[in-house]
């Protein structure tokens, strides 16, 4: 049974072609290929039974040897009852291959095979296989493009009509809010006090700066004529009718800004202060006025005093699993920028892409940023999450010049955000271990081996078994190697000249430090001599002290510091029942070390305290929390990963920097926790508060494939992280008395939901050319024989049809319950009549 067919069909056309540049090549495909979860792979099971049928729909016979296919899944094996002749084979990472074996039978044209196979639990839409094409010999070098068509079971239906009651359910905890009584301007300022009357733009404007702050008055001018009314500056400040005013504040990002009808008053001690003041400007400005061409734009009076909770309020951005052009990158900082957020920690590089230009590396980009069908590798890398076997896929293929970095950089530091470069290492680094190799080999074939050895990152005689979380048996750098250290030190130089050009001075390089499997080094001849001269070295688990050692002291002679995940302050030990752990590694403690600390799953929720309270400087990057990559909900339909458990717009709007125990009520599966969860946790000192420098919201790029699903998962969760990290400490959150914090939350959570409704969202309908973000899915619920709906976000329209057609714009709008009747649809939209997914019964 096939379920919401037509809407299926639309997001897999999306989410397959949008994997590939070609779905389809120059010739009709050659192999149809379905995909039907079998009825047998119900929710109790750990794994999916699926059926997986290859149609020849070419001219010629499938016969043993002649052909193959690839693709990527997480994981994928034949089920024991399988007899078709086939073998699967895991090639690296996330790529597959199915081919037949030697007493293969032939599949003439218009024949086909159904295989069983088995993989991971499919639990929503992004888990299928994806990148799909074909290789057929004698051409081994060329892949064909194939598309993949799906069918569900029955208890998905099941799943999402218990999922829409849910949503139902928690939709009916909010209320609407005046509009008098939202704070503002977003994120929430420290204080405000709402005066009468209005401030009204007319046609020329003039604005006076302190010298200190003319830069950013320039800001206003823009915005000014982005509203159609000409601003100019003045020397003159009884002139002026907008004026910016030096005064000490107590933080350089500090403001004040007082409407009058008269004129508009900006105070601030540093230009920082004074752009995040505009900022509120613009939030203030009501949200139609940025359609086009406006006259009359006018502000509500006001007074406002305000300054952020945290210095560090960080967005990460992982364009090394899939790219995304600089153009997208300038409209994410002006997203940051509007919601004051000041910190980009750009994600450069992965085992699946290298993404910026190092001169005198061109093998970086040359090899390290494509990727497509290849034999060797020595050109480009393997494909990985669907970017199929062509080099031209721009989800798969792409990279910064370093004029385009030196670009991201200026356009960051005029909106005051920092640019943190990431340079995953020594896992996580397959894409510069694959394009050091390509160097290698390129010398040694021209009699030069040595120079080929330079900025070698793998030893040619490890010979060492082990496997990363990503699937990957050789994306782990050898720290044992001299040359990974000159590798090291060339990119961090050419990071340090591009960032000095910009104007924007390095502080600190991102070297990563996550996800090292277990077996790495123990058969590398280089690591045998490296221990045998350094007697502190006892055992390869001691290299990692070693390795972020040199790291640490070379970072120090540039005068830089070192930031990393956490895994880089902690260190393996026995645990006395056979096992290692982590514990906290306190030789780092003092370095100034900055660690951004994402793992607090079951048995390590209290890690990010444990290190803050050690020394490190800690950025709280909780995955439950704060990880927009994961799907918003279980549904089967949504986008996202989900290891981590589901992030929606809540999750980062109910986080509690300085006591996250108090509002986890779930763990990462979803299950309740007991109430004495955390007793035995540790707790947060005073001193390792002080250490707590911000918090961090990450995207990685696993399944963004094109920047419409970048904007469906950042949107509208990044306002959660902004209000977060700016806000003040809310009263809920340090409420003693459950019942008096859970009633002083619900309303919290109500002003919020209107504000990101009525105001934030429409505005981005418009800014900057307009953002894409998530309408969210209308609950449902029946009661006897009557259907209930509402929606989260207030603002929102539901329309519906009783028909099983999709609701659209012109639908019928839902005001009531609605008798039950099959075909009923339900879909929310927004006030320019974009539809978010249809759900039904």
């Amino acid at each position: 049974m096939k379920i919401n067919h037509q809407f299926l069909w639309l997001w897999l056309i999306l989410f397959f072609a949008c994997s590939n540049s070609k779905s389809i090549t120059e010739e009709s495909e050659p192999l149809k290929l379905k995909w039907k979860i079998l009825e047998s792979s119900s929710a109790k099971h750990t794994e999916s039974e699926s059926a997986f049928t290859i149609i020849n729909t070419g001219e010629r016979s499938l016969k043993q040897g002649n052909w193959k296919l690839f693709f990527n899944m997480g994981s994928l094996r034949l089920s024991d009852s399988d007899t078709n002749h086939v073998k699967i084979a895991h090639i690296n990472g996330d790529v597959f291959s199915i081919a037949p074996d030697s007493t293969f039978p032939e599949i003439r044209p218009g024949d086909s095979i159904v295989m069983q196979v088995l993989s991971r639990k499919i639990r929503n839409i992004t888990d299928f296989p994806n990148g799909f094409y074909a290789v057929f010999n004698p051409d081994s070098t060329k892949g064909v493009s194939l598309s993949l068509a799906l069918d569900t079971p029955k208890y998905i239906k099941k799943q999402e009509i218990a999922l829409n009651a849910k949503i139902y359910e928690e939709n009916t905890k909010i209320v609407s809010i005046d509009s008098m009584s939202i704070p503002p301007v977003f994120p929430t300022p420290e204080s405000y006090y709402r005066k009468p009357g209005s401030f009204t733009f007319n046609e020329e404007l003039k604005i006076y700066a302190d010298s200190s702050i003319l830069g950013e008055a320039e800001h206003l001018v823009e915005l000014c004529k982005l509203l159609n009314c000409n601003a100019i500056l003045t020397d003159s400040r009884n002139q002026a009718t907008i004026r910016f005013e030096k005064k000490a504040l107590n933080t350089p990002e500090a403001y004040e800004l007082t409407i009058t009808p008269h004129d508009i008053s900006i105070y601030s001690g540093d230009p920082r202060g004074a752009f995040y003041a505009i900022q509120s400007i613009k939030t203030l400005i009501a949200p139609e006025y940025y359609k086009g061409t406006q006259k009359n734009i006018s502000l509500p009076c006001v007074s406002i005093i305000d300054r952020p909770r945290f210095k560090h309020r960080a967005f990460q951005l992982d364009v090394g699993r899939n790219f995304q052009p600089k153009e997208q990158i300038f409209k994410l900082l002006d997203l940051m920028a509007l919601y004051k957020l000041n910190v980009f920690h750009f994600h450069l590089v992965e085992d699946e892409g290298w993404r910026l230009e190092i001169p005198g590396l061109p093998e970086l980009t040359e090899v390290g940023a494509f990727r497509g069908h290849t034999l060797n590798e020595l050109d480009h890398l393997l494909p990985s999450y669907g970017s199929g076997p062509f080099k031209t896929n721009t989800a798969g293929s792409g990279y910064y010049s370093r004029k385009d970095y030196i670009d991201i950089l200026r356009y960051a530091k005029s909106r005051h955000i920092r640019v943190i470069p990431e340079i995953e290492t020594p896992g996580h680094a397959r894409a510069a271990i694959k394009a050091m190799k390509a160097r290698y080999e390129h010398f040694k074939a021209q009699g030069k081996e040595e120079e080929g050895r330079k900025y070698l990152l793998h030893d040619l005689e490890d010979h060492s078994d082990y496997r990363s979380v990503q699937g990957f048996n050789d994306n782990v750098i050898n720290v044992a190697l001299p040359s990974t250290y000159t590798f090291l030190e060339k990119v961090s130089d050419e990071l340090i000249n591009m960032h000095k050009e910009a104007g924007m001075p390095l502080q600190t390089i991102h070297f990563g430090g996550d996800e090292v499997p277990s077996g790495v080094w123990e058969q590398s001849p280089a690591v045998r001599k490296l221990m045998a001269n350094d007697p502190t070295i006892k055992s390869v688990d001691d290299l990692w002290y070693y390795y972020f050692n040199k790291l640490q002291r070379f970072l120090s002679t540039k005068a830089l510091h070192l930031s990393a995940w956490e895994e880089a302050g902690l260190r393996k030990v026995a645990d006395g029942k056979g096992k290692k752990k982590m514990i906290v590694e306190q030789r780092f403690a003092k370095n100034n070390f900055h660690l951004d600390v994402w793992n607090n799953l079951a048995g390590n929720e209290d890690l990010a305290y444990k290190l803050a309270n050690a020394g490190y400087q800690v950025v709280l990057t909780n995955v439950t929390n704060m990880y927009l990559d994961l799907a918003y909900n279980p549904s089967f339909y949504e986008i996202g990963q989900y290891w981590g458990g589901y992030v929606d717009l809540e999750k980062p709007f109910r986080f509690i920097p300085y006591n996250y125990y108090k509002n986890q009520v779930e763990d990462e599966r979803g299950r309740a926790l007991p109430a004495n969860h955390f007793v035995k946790m540790e707790r947060l000192t005073k001193f390792g508060k002080d250490n707590i420098v911000g918090i961090q919201a990450p995207l990685w790029s696993e399944k963004i494939v094109n920047k419409d699903r970048l904007e469906y998962l950042l949107l509208p969760k990044l306002l959660g992280l902004a209000e977060r990290a700016w806000a003040p400490d809310p009263s809920w959150a340090v409420d003693v008395e459950p019942k008096k914090a859970e009633t002083s939350y619900l309303y919290a959570w109500s002003v919020f939901l209107n504000t990101v409704g009525k105001r934030e969202l429409p505005r981005l309908d418009f800014y900057k050319g307009g953002f894409l973000y998530r309408i969210p899915t209308p609950g449902l619920k029946k009661i006897e024989n009557t259907v209930y709906a509402n929606v989260q976000l207030p603002g929102l329209i539901i329309r519906y049809t009783t028909d099983g057609t999709e609701p659209n714009e012109k639908s019928k709008v839902y005001s009531k319950p609605v008798s039950f009747q099959k075909g009923l649809k339900f879909r929310a939209f927004n006030v320019l009549g974009r539809g978010g997914r249809t759900v039904s019964w």
